[in-house]
């Protein structure tokens, strides 16, 4: 292309560090000592409840809110005192924030306009991006023509068409429906590894996360509990924050009874009944575990002498098609979720009936309060 000039995204990766980042508002830190490392190409979620300073992160990233302490970096260049129109992010926020009296072309033009590109590579660029996103013929609508998949289109359009080295997006996908939301992250994840850019995404859905991640920061009150790939955290979460918010948790608090060096195994008791659980040795004289729904066993016959067993009466059942989500009365205050796949037609259990379940000997993860 003339004078060299780059046509995408794909040679403009650009790893992102943030070391010891610290954001207040008055008296409440939004962000409190954050530090995390991006790396070039990936597609990073910061995941976590409202509140949680998530999105407060992202603006900081973007250069709309400055850190009272702390470093950015993108690349080797630290970006502190660069302002948010120098850093070269796009942003894609929770509204769109479409121009209403502009239309698709000229909304998605506006960045290119705004930094004196020449006509006709606007045309160019814009005609690429177009494409991209699957919006061709729809280049003079107005905004208020557009469905809300297409105006998320246009918003990804007039962020990517700059060519920013790194592409933050908030939320982006909030204001859709739940089928559209499938269709679009998966758009999103599509788009997003063809042209390999850095992408730093928040979220608090997190089958969203999950779905599009590489890597997922879980945030809770300002601070990082947890970094990891999605099956990492999923199955290795190392609080009870982290197993809670990802996903079904059952979080069940055990005695410590006894532990098996050679065998690295727990024995520990609950409700009278003893259980041999895999694990490390306990810091106490309790464990708590989380335990996912879908790795507890259904039992129909308690008298075949298997171990780990728990009973309780069954408070509610839904029926999901391919699974019955039971909510079960359990040791501790809070009713116990188990997912049964696959049932039989018919045999939905109902509510007051006495359920036996087996927790697995190797599945239950010890966790950090």
């Amino acid at each position: 292309m003339p004078g060299g000039r780059r046509s995408s995204c794909q040679n403009r990766r650009m790893r992102v560090e943030l070391s010891h980042i610290i954001k207040s508002f008055g008296p409440l830190r939004a962000v409190d000592d954050v530090s995390l490392t991006i790396e070039e190409g990936a597609f990073f979620t910061l995941l976590g409840p409202s509140g949680c300073g998530k999105t407060t992160l992202l603006r900081t990233i973007a250069g709309f809110y400055h850190p009272e302490a702390g470093e950015i970096r993108f690349g080797d260049r630290v970006v502190n005192h660069i302002p948010a129109h120098r850093r070269e992010t796009g942003m894609v926020f929770q509204n769109y924030a479409l121009f209403p009296h502009l239309s698709v072309f000229d909304n998605i033009a506006y960045g290119l306009r705004a930094r004196k590109v020449s006509k006709r590579e606007i045309a160019e660029r814009v005609g690429r991006i177009v494409g991209s996103v699957q919006l061709q013929g729809l280049e003079r609508r107005a905004p208020s023509q557009l469905s809300g998949g297409q105006q998320q289109r246009v918003a990804l359009a007039r962020a990517l068409v700059i060519s920013p080295q790194i592409l933050l997006m908030d939320e982006p996908l909030s204001n859709l429906d739940a089928k559209l939301r499938v269709s679009m992250r998966e758009e999103i994840r599509r788009i997003q590894k063809e042209l390999g850019i850095t992408t730093i995404y928040v979220t608090h859905d997190q089958e969203e996360a999950m779905a599009v991640s590489d890597q997922i920061a879980i945030l809770n009150c300002g601070r990082v509990e947890q970094v990891g790939a999605p099956f990492e955290i999923y199955y290795r979460p190392e609080s009870r924050f982290a197993a809670e918010f990802m996903g079904n948790s059952n979080i069940l608090e055990m005695n410590v009874t006894g532990y098996d060096e050679a065998q690295s195994r727990i024995s520990a008791q609950v409700d009278g009944r003893s259980f041999s659980l895999a694990g490390e040795r306990p810091a106490g004289p309790r464990v708590i575990l989380s335990v996912r729904p879908e790795w507890i066993r259904v039992v129909a016959d308690p008298s075949s002498g298997e171990q780990n067993l728990l009973s309780g009466t069954i408070l509610s059942s839904s029926f999901l098609g391919s699974l019955i989500r039971y909510r079960v009365s359990g040791p501790g205050e809070r009713p116990v979720i188990i997912e049964e796949h696959y049932p039989a037609e018919g045999k939905i259990r109902q509510d007051g009936e006495t359920l036996w379940y087996r927790l697995p000997a190797d599945r239950p993860l010890v966790i950090r309060e």
